[in-house]
């Protein structure tokens, strides 16, 4: 006779495979179609979503399923379907990028409430120009002058603590000053402070900062590269009085890869301009944004502003619960669903899924590796940075996995994938799992 605890664990293992096998038929189903229509094709593929027949594989590369989030080292995003006909369409004429320049920024101003705006390359351009535009200002003289800040205000303020994107900054001359807290934030500034930069996004601090920033003219930069959706972040902080800020254009907006926003106060936008593209001698110069980029951009803002976030929440729910229900069937395996304040990055379902590595014999790390090596390939949210600065990430300053929980943690975050992919997935990490269980037990 089985121990009664054995039997529990057994009826609830039977149950909870029989809940789920609804899921397994329909991925089942879904891989019948897919051969099915290959095989009817000639093995040509009938849309850009074959896995096995597509541009990329034919140059020996792997697509992804992307499970770990928008990532730069993954590609972010994948554009929505009026950003693509937005840049298509933009790709066909010659214009003149200031004019365009202008009118993006007006539009901008009317869609966020801040005076101006701007289209960068990325949020990381956006830091640089924004750090530019408080040094050099307006003055041709010293926008050439940059990277050296003689005669100018040449210190940035961080608050917090140091991060892998204040090379962004540190690249425009500046000397960084670190802050730890607000309370030391007064006697930090000094003739020299340009500007003051964070990556905290609470409207209490936000709102600590400003009252002593303000009075003291200097310039507050907020950092939120992954802040949308929800898309009412793009108007917050022009509602909270920030003088700057910046997101990203192909992360969670979906827009084009290489594109960003700094919004903010009109002067300091304008300066930014001017310290960037098509500007020659501008530091900023590099940093092009075409005109394919400016009106992918707009399309997305356009769709995120009309978007039924509540409805693309849910859905996303029910995409989480789905790959829980699959993962689930393995026993000792639990999983969480949580939504992160709309203020943080990342605010939107994210399932956690949890097993005791001892117990198992097996990793997250180890569980990540075989993922990875999969067909398909799947990448999922763990405190493994793969495009982390060797140098940079093994010191206290900017340690390895920043911001992410200190225990290492498998995630799954919804933004990233698309229509049936947590079928794949749940059952991939499903058949991994149920191996280690077995192979330890």
């Amino acid at each position: 006779m089985l121990p009664e605890s054995r039997l529990r664990s057994d009826r609830r293992s039977f149950m909870k495979l029989l809940a789920a096998a609804p899921l397994f038929a329909s991925l089942r189903v879904r891989s019948l179609a897919s051969a099915l229509a290959n095989s009817a094709a000639g093995i040509i593929p009938t849309s850009p979503r074959d896995w096995n027949n597509n541009i990329y594989t034919r140059f020996g590369i792997r697509p992804i399923i992307n499970c770990r989030g928008v990532f730069t080292y993954l590609t972010a995003s994948v554009a929505l379907p009026p950003v693509r006909k937005a840049i298509e369409e933009a790709s066909h004429f010659f214009i003149d990028l200031f004019d365009l320049q202008a009118v993006v920024g007006q539009r901008l101003a009317e869609m966020s409430g801040a005076e101006y705006g701007m289209i960068t390359s990325g949020s990381a351009g956006a830091i640089s120009l924004a750090t530019a535009a408080c040094i050099a200002g307006s003055d041709p003289r010293n926008i050439y002058q940059l990277p050296d800040t003689t005669g100018m205000k040449g210190e940035v303020i961080i608050m917090g603590g140091r991060s892998p994107w204040d090379s962004c900054i540190r690249l425009t001359g500046a000397k960084l000053i670190v802050v730890p807290t607000i309370d030391d934030l007064p006697s930090a500034l000094t003739s020299q402070t340009a500007m003051i930069y964070t990556t905290w996004h609470d409207d209490d601090r936000i709102h600590q900062i400003l009252k002593i920033s303000k009075p003291a003219g200097v310039p507050l930069m907020v950092d939120q590269a992954a802040g949308i959706p929800p898309y009412s972040n793009f108007t917050r902080y022009s509602k909270l009085g920030v003088d700057l800020y910046c997101t990203s254009g192909g992360k969670g907006l979906m827009g084009p890869q290489v594109s960003g926003l700094l919004l903010g106060r009109k002067d300091l936008i304008e300066a930014a301009l001017l310290n960037g593209t098509p500007w020659e001698g501008a530091i900023g110069r590099p940093m092009k944004v075409g005109k394919e980029e400016m009106m992918g951009c707009l399309a997305a803002l356009d769709y995120w502003s009309k978007a039924d976030t509540d409805a693309i929440n849910r859905e996303w729910q029910r995409r989480m619960e789905r790959l829980a229900k699959m993962v689930e069937t393995v026993p000792g395996v639990q999983t969480s669903i949580k939504t992160p304040p709309s203020w943080e990055s990342d605010s939107f379902p994210t399932l956690t899924v949890l097993w005791d590595e001892q117990k198992f014999g097996f990793t997250v790390a180890q569980c990540n590796e075989q993922l990875r090596a999969g067909n398909p390939r799947i990448e999922v949210q763990t405190n493994e940075n793969p495009s982390g600065v060797l140098a940079r990430i093994k010191t206290p300053e900017a340690p390895l996995g920043i911001g992410r929980p200190k225990t290492n943690q498998l995630r799954i975050l919804p933004i990233t994938m698309q229509h049936g992919e947590e079928l794949i997935v749940g059952n991939s990490l499903r058949k991994i799992l149920d191996k280690a269980r077995r192979q330890s037990a």
